[in-house]
């Protein structure tokens, strides 16, 4: 038995090494390809709506019941102590440094990044891959460059979106729940944001967008096995999306933290 699960562990880690190696030689080949002719800026900007414009419905309410759900449940402990006026300042915080970023990285990852990995998959299963190559077309430059700007471009505004829309959603259950006047949230509000929390977490989706997008071709360009193939690629994408982004969110919280005190 112990044999056994040393040889499941020693399997699981050469399989995980030998992802990270997979994905770090696409993105070497993903980083020089962008700055190879011809540039097909339509591409871009088709992929740009697909992962920016035509996830804002999903995007937009999740981050509102984060709001609602993220309002309440502060407000449970502030009315103890009678500081209802803080909630302003401590949502508006959470939502622009930490779960803004994250939870509008784990929506795209869900809804985008799987898509992704199935068209890709279903495209390498079909030997539509093949197809390209034989037309001398690059995959990396035709399939990869595209999403990953588009994703690296777009989750930042869709993450000023979220916030936007987060910080909406508490003001609704203050102003209108715990009877907080308008002018006064508004006012703790931008009294308790700062550049620096734009930017810290602004700065961490372009890297969340970076990681969705490799991965998810990662896992497309890797498909075997048909259907199914293709059911357990997408799978693969999408928890190796969340697992990476939470743990990219791990570092930049923690370096952000000693450069910006």
């Amino acid at each position: 038995m112990i044999y056994e699960f040393f040889i499941i562990i020693g399997s699981r880690v050469i399989s995980f090494m030998y992802f990270l190696g997979g994905l770090s030689n696409l993105a070497l080949q993903t980083a020089y390809f962008i700055f190879v002719p011809p540039f097909k800026k339509y591409r871009i900007f088709e992929q740009a709506k697909k992962a920016g414009f035509d996830s804002l419905p999903i995007v937009g309410l999740v981050s509102l019941f984060i709001g609602f759900i993220f309002a309440l449940q502060t407000a449970y402990f502030m009315q103890r102590i009678g500081s209802e006026i803080y909630i302003a300042s401590l949502v508006a915080l959470s939502i622009v440094r930490e779960l803004g970023p994250v939870i509008t990285a784990l929506v795209v990852a869900g809804r985008v990044g799987a898509a992704i990995t199935a068209e890709l998959g279903s495209m390498q299963v079909t030997e539509q891959i093949d197809a390209l190559e034989t037309l001398s077309s690059n995959p990396i430059k035709y399939l990869v460059v595209p999403r990953f700007l588009a994703l690296s471009l777009m989750l930042p505004l869709l993450t000023l979106y979220s916030d936007a829309i987060g910080i909406l959603g508490s003001y609704m259950i203050c102003v209108f729940k715990l009877g907080i006047s308008s002018n006064m949230y508004m006012r703790v509000t931008a009294e308790s944001l700062f550049y620096k929390d734009l930017f810290t977490g602004l700065s961490k989706t372009v890297f969340f967008g970076m990681i969705i997008s490799l991965v998810s071709c990662y896992e497309g360009f890797n498909v075997e096995g048909g259907a199914e193939g293709v059911g357990r690629a997408t799978t693969r994408s999408v928890v190796f999306s969340f697992i990476m982004i939470i743990i990219a969110d791990c570092f930049f919280t923690a370096l952000f933290y000693f450069i910006f005190p």
